[in-house]
């Protein structure tokens, strides 16, 4: 007979320790998890930026990164948050360990299972919807697989981890609903401790329909829980009811006490902050589990002051972020999500916020190889997985001491497949090695094809300059590990990985032109090649229609476009920025401009442009040129 969930629990809750106690022992490991910068953003929404003000003190920020004495640094992070917290916990040579720096965590893990999280696309004539991938969303695979109680196994070692990270002072609000929220109030018992819960907060709202045979469901459980014995708390008011107001003014016509000029002290029943529900909104951004600004600035603003460390881990449409800038507090936010974290890069570049780190989980799938297969996993054992699931036979170990090399016969062709390590980037070297395999060793083969999990910016450019017909580059999909470790083994999942075409941008030839201040620096865009449509979760009647647009128009495809005027080969420092929607460029919500246009300050020789661009379906591409000095 299965045990009930209440049975369960004990044993969910000590796992969940132990499974953060191997995370928090692995910090002080050579190898540990870090953060790898992919993008510093420098909002600047100007198309035409004729705004040399704004262009200095974009440099002046820049300089400052690049001595190092910029200061904190917001950060965005795309992964899973549970190694963001490891990362951030373990700290490294440019940020120091944020373990007991944290002074409030917010969070909104997704809690209903039924929940539909496909991604609405709307490109120029067509409506697309994508289905969620693993990776992407693991909440609704991993997360749901047994109920609540894989629910609970996701959550309690975050939970753990978000503790290490709160200050002493701190507190961590935790957004639910009836789904969940009375398991996760025993779990945050367990971790936090019990004298450690502050309150329960309910978020009501109104709209909605109204069910035929039940009540209607009109509230958000919010469990609030401070670290330690004391905590910032500063307390909120809402304005008085009409009734008190008149019953403030009799009470001061008969000499009686006057009423606050604050309003009226909250207490735990919130009526009175707003639930985004109507389309026309100016907050929404049409993502399902967006909150109201209203309801972070009131969380924000009790528990933390101004110059403090704000940290979201589930960061979905990125209010918890755009807030945090706002009121003045430092911030870091994370999501597994490319759509949600696309939609905050967007939401902070539009409101104008400070410069911000985005930032990736470094080394993401030897972690998650670590994960599935062992600490002990060596990255051959990864290769000759990739080179299984491709359908190729792996060469003799005498000529593949790295096992990473495989070969398919077909048709009386021969090729050979090279594995390429997700701990490096495939770019030109890797291609030039691998077509000299492809030539010379076991006496050569008909085409090489190379399997690559991250790329160098110039890997188009690579391509396009070898003209080889018998070289392929394809992609492997970087949810693998997550759904080998989902079906529970190789077999089971053979015959379903895509392994697709690499996505990549061109532009046509930059420019230089002298300006009284500097030089004008124009940047076009060319074309875009996407990733293979049959890579992406779609049905087929979306497919077509997605052929249809990537033949009529490839660059409506791209979402955001960004331009680093001096690339330095390590960190992206995008001081220009375009996307779909920023109607102040061009008016067309649905299309970016196809050219920047914006001053910089002048520097001899050639200037070393990098661009970097990502699709509506979250894919990156770049492309690097290098800009000759202008003529007199």
């Amino acid at each position: 007979m299965a045990r009930s969930l209440l049975e369960e629990l004990p044993r969910i809750v000590s796992e969940g320790r132990q499974a953060a106690e191997r995370i928090l022992e692995g910090l002080e490991r050579r190898h540990r998890v870090r953060l790898q910068t992919r993008e510093w953003v420098l909002p600047a929404r100007d198309a035409a930026a004729a705004d040399w003000i704004a262009q200095v003190q974009r440099q002046d920020a820049l300089q400052a990164a690049a001595t190092g004495t910029q200061g904190w640094c917001n950060r965005l992070i795309y992964g899973d948050n549970l190694l963001a917290m490891a990362a951030l916990l373990a700290g490294d040579a440019d940020t120091p360990s944020l373990r007991g720096a944290v002074d409030l965590i917010y969070i909104d893990p997704p809690f209903d299972s039924k929940a539909d999280y496909r991604t609405r696309i709307t490109l120029p004539g067509v409506e697309l919807e994508q289905r969620p991938t693993v990776i992407e969303q693991f909440a609704y695979s991993d997360t749901w697989s047994d109920g609540t109680a894989s629910y609970l196994r996701m959550i309690v070692p975050r939970l753990v981890l978000m503790r290490e990270l709160l200050a002493d002072t701190g507190s961590i609000y935790v957004h639910l609903d009836g789904h969940v929220s009375h398991y996760v109030k025993i779990a945050l018992d367990e971790v936090l401790g019990k004298p450690q819960f502050r309150n329960e907060i309910a978020y009501c709202y109104s709209g909605g329909g109204v069910p035929r045979q039940e009540m209607p469901r009109k509230h958000d459980t919010i469990f609030w829980y401070s670290k330690g014995a004391h905590w910032t708390f500063n307390t909120q008011y809402r304005p008085y009811s009409e009734g008190t107001l008149q019953r403030g003014r009799t009470a001061v016509k008969g000499a009686d006490a006057q009423l606050r000029t604050e309003g009226t002290p909250i207490n735990d029943w919130w009526p009175d902050v707003k639930k985004i529900t109507s389309p026309t909104d100016p907050e929404k951004l049409y993502y399902d589990t967006q909150k109201s600004e209203d309801l972070l600035r009131r969380i924000i603003e009790m528990a933390t002051n101004p110059g403090d460390l704000v940290l979201d881990l589930f960061g979905g449409s990125g209010t918890t972020a755009a807030v945090a800038e706002k009121l003045g507090r430092r911030w870091i936010t994370s999501d597994l999500g490319k759509p949600a974290c696309m939609i905050m890069r967007k939401r902070l570049i539009d409101q104008g916020a400070r410069p911000f780190l985005y930032q990736a989980i470094g080394d993401y799938q030897v972690e998650a190889a670590k994960s599935h297969l062992g600490r002990s996993f060596r990255i051959g054992d990864l290769s000759e997985i990739v080179l299984s699931l491709y359908g190729a036979q792996p060469l003799p170990a005498e000529e593949n001491p790295l096992r990473n090399l495989g070969q398919i016969g077909f048709g009386g062709r021969k090729t050979l497949v090279l594995a390429d390590s997700p701990n490096k980037l495939t770019g030109d070297a890797t291609l030039r090695r691998a077509i000299a395999q492809r030539d010379h060793l076991m006496g050569g083969w008909d085409r090489v094809v190379v399997l690559g999990w991250n790329f160098e910016p110039s890997i188009g450019q690579s391509l396009a300059a070898l003209k080889d017909p018998n070289l392929e580059v394809l992609v492997i999909p970087p949810d693998l590990l997550d759904r080998l470790r989902k079906k529970g083994g190789i077999e089971k999942l053979r015959g379903q990985v895509r392994f697709s075409s690499l996505q990549y941008l061109t532009l046509k030839p930059s420019q230089r032109a002298p300006t009284a201040h500097g030089e004008r620096l124009t940047v076009t865009l060319d074309n875009y090649v996407l990733l293979s449509p049959e890579a992406i979760n779609l049905d087929e009647d979306h497919r077509l229609r997605l052929h249809k647009v990537l033949a009529a128009e490839p660059l409506a495809m791209i979402e955001y476009w960004a331009v680093d005027p001096d690339y330095d080969g390590q960190v992206f420092r995008s001081v220009w920025q375009d996307y779909r929607g920023n109607t102040d460029s061009d008016g067309d919500p649905l299309r970016v401009i196809a050219q920047a246009r914006f001053d910089v300050p002048a520097r001899s020789g050639a200037r070393r442009v990098c661009v970097r661009a990502v699709d509506v379906f979250g894919f990156e591409s770049e492309v690097v040129q290098d800009v000759p000095e202008p003529t007199a």
